[in-house]
């Protein structure tokens, strides 16, 4: 069965980035696809020291929740990245968890669907939503999209709720996930996985 590994980075648990990610809990469930929750934004996440020790064992040098989850990533389907907005970012415990994540699992995450999920009380919301994309467009993963960008509003899960329109948003992500999911696991068995090419790295250690 078709698995999705959604992540928290709110702290607070039950709050308005855990509404949104609750509502698209509720469509994968109809639509036959797993889930499992992480909380990562409850957690104490220090950023990368590009020790580059992850390059010599596979695995982060700091044995904490981003060791935990790499093999639950690498056996998903999908990665759904929810945040909250500070000053006009996503939560930095979330950021450091990420970059660690995805610099430290060197397994394949080609054709992986990416989604990212933000919540903010006013602004912030679009500039957030780009940061958390940007992992999945480096990595070679679909990014699923809604009706409009996916993010809900409001200072407490209450006001989430209220968030009609965002609530939507998040149902028809969630649909298009679970769309996505299907379809690339059906073109796979039919066609393959287009080639992906690794020769060339752009770097100038010459100054050339």
């Amino acid at each position: 069965m078709s698995q999705v590994l959604l992540l928290n980075g709110s702290p607070h648990q039950h709050g308005c980035t855990a509404a949104a990610l609750d509502e698209m809990i509720g469509v994968f469930k109809a639509e036959g696809i797993e889930t499992e929750l992480i909380q990562v934004g409850t957690k104490s996440i220090r950023g990368c020291m590009a020790c580059g020790k992850c390059g010599e064992s596979g695995r982060c040098v700091f044995d904490d929740l981003v060791n935990e989850v790499a093999p639950k990533f690498e056996a998903a389907d999908g990665l759904v990245v929810g945040s909250p907005v500070y000053y006009g970012s996503p939560n930095g415990n979330l950021l450091s968890f990420m970059d660690r994540l995805f610099y430290s699992t060197h397994f394949s995450k080609h054709m992986k669907v990416g989604a990212a999920v933000v919540s903010c009380r006013r602004g912030g919301n679009t500039a957030s939503f780009d940061v958390l994309n940007k992992y999945f467009t480096i990595s070679s993963m679909p990014v699923a999209s809604s009706t409009y960008w996916n993010q809900v509003h409001g200072f407490t899960a209450e006001d989430v709720k209220k968030d009609l329109e965002g609530l939507q948003v998040m149902r028809n992500l969630a649909r298009s996930m679970s769309f996505m999911i299907r379809a690339f696991a059906d073109a796979k068995e039919k066609y393959g996985y287009p080639e992906l090419e690794r020769e060339f790295f752009t770097s100038f250690p010459d100054g050339k």
